[in-house]
């Protein structure tokens, strides 16, 4: 089970998208273990940085005593606000010294890989959510051209946007100074979108989902093939 590589996933107790998106990407022989960690709505840093103290214990309950390859913590905006070295930290606390990756650290990852520096963030999250992962991105010196958000506080809402909403909302928030787009939150069914907005736009797209499973990927260090969500896997 899982000869190709075993994925342990953190996922939030709400989270409707990462889980089925995860799979969905994933080469044959790559399997994704889950467990979910409690957190509440609305999504605001106060909340998100409430689930710092359950990530030990959630990873932990992850296949004991089970090898795993690489552990993800499933929340974009929780691992900015958190931080993504403590999150990391916390991770391996519970689950031991494993490769781990969050959807924020994959992104910064991948922006590295395809040597860009300036994006538009799209995002469904309120204006404070938003002004964390700006922050975030320029903390790491990566320029941030515009932040655009749907405003929902909710993210069983989130996972609720429907993909021409995606698209459309992508087309108007990406800047022709900008070298990607980044869809952010492991809610939001984005990452089936990122092919289509990139012949749209002409850019780079990257999203939560996405990015996590191209580095969950990389840090499995074999050769394995994705297509259909995106240029970011043809790296």
């Amino acid at each position: 089970i899982g000869a190709n590589g075993r994925i342990g996933l953190v996922a939030l107790g709400s989270d409707l998208t990462s889980e089925s998106d995860l799979r969905r990407m994933a080469p044959a022989g790559v399997e994704i273990f889950t467990s979910r960690i409690q957190n509440r709505n609305p999504t605001t840093p106060q909340n998100l940085k409430a689930m710092a103290p359950d990530i030990s214990r959630t990873a932990a309950t992850i296949l004991p005593g089970t090898d795993l390859d690489v552990l993800i913590y499933a929340c974009t905006s929780g691992a900015a606000v958190i931080g993504e070295a403590e999150v990391i930290k916390l991770l391996q606390a519970g689950r031991g010294e494993l490769p781990c990756t969050t959807p924020i650290g994959a992104t910064i990852a991948a922006l590295g890989a395809f040597d860009a520096r300036r994006i538009s963030i799209l995002t469904p999250y309120i204006e404070s959510v938003n002004r964390e992962m700006a922050a975030f991105f320029e903390s790491r010196e990566i320029e941030v051209c515009n932040v655009h958000g749907f405003g929902i506080a909710d993210d069983t809402d989130m996972a609720g946007v429907a993909h021409g909403a995606i698209i459309d909302a992508a087309r108007q928030t990406c800047r022709d100074e900008s070298d990607v787009l980044f869809i952010s939150c492991t809610a939001l069914r984005a990452a089936e979108t990122a092919a289509t907005i990139e012949d749209k736009i002409g850019k780079l797209v990257i999203t939560s989902n996405q990015a996590m499973m191209w580095h969950a990927l990389k840090l499995l260090q074999r050769p394995f093939a994705v297509a259909g969500f995106g240029r970011l896997f043809d790296h």
